[in-house]
């Protein structure tokens, strides 16, 4: 089964139950889907939405929610903070779960080990393999704090 199907009948469900938070986010994420489907028709680079698309976008989702959350807590608005939150948690069940920090930095330092890298200049080449091995699984702004860091005390 697809991601969008899965929205899609995760939507329904919160339809049925009249579950007025789930219905919004959903439908926000059913409107991006179809903004993202409708960009990959009509550009020079035609292409099927797949479910990467989808989960780089859910991706974007959650970033922009962590930026807002994170004003609203400088603000101290706890009704918007409650909403953002909320909506978090339900766009990061589509995600494969997130390594902590710690993991982050176990798998950076084994990384930067096993490519040779010797300073800040080799970031670069070290966040290829990153992204390559663990695109899905790593919050590649905490890494990038991380490898810099672990590069700069080299």
């Amino acid at each position: 089964m697809s991601l969008k199907s899965k929205i899609e009948i995760d939507y329904q469900s919160s339809l049925k139950s009249k579950d007025k938070s789930k219905i919004s986010t959903y439908r926000l994420i059913l409107s991006s889907i179809k903004d993202l489907e409708i960009l990959n028709r009509a550009g020079p680079q035609k292409k099927e939405t797949d479910d990467d698309d989808i989960k780089q976008l859910i991706k974007k989702m959650i970033k922009q929610r962590n930026e807002s959350i994170s004003i609203y807590k400088q603000n101290n608005r706890k009704d918007l903070l409650a909403v953002e939150e909320n909506e978090v948690a339900i766009l990061s069940t589509y995600l494969p779960k997130q390594l902590g920090e710690d993991e982050t930095k176990n798998i950076c330092q084994k990384i930067v080990a096993d490519t040779n890298s010797q300073s800040i200049k080799d970031m670069g080449k070290v966040m290829g393999v990153l992204k390559k091995n663990y695109s899905d699984n790593i919050d590649f702004s905490k890494a990038g704090a991380i490898l810099k860091d672990i590069l700069n005390n080299k």
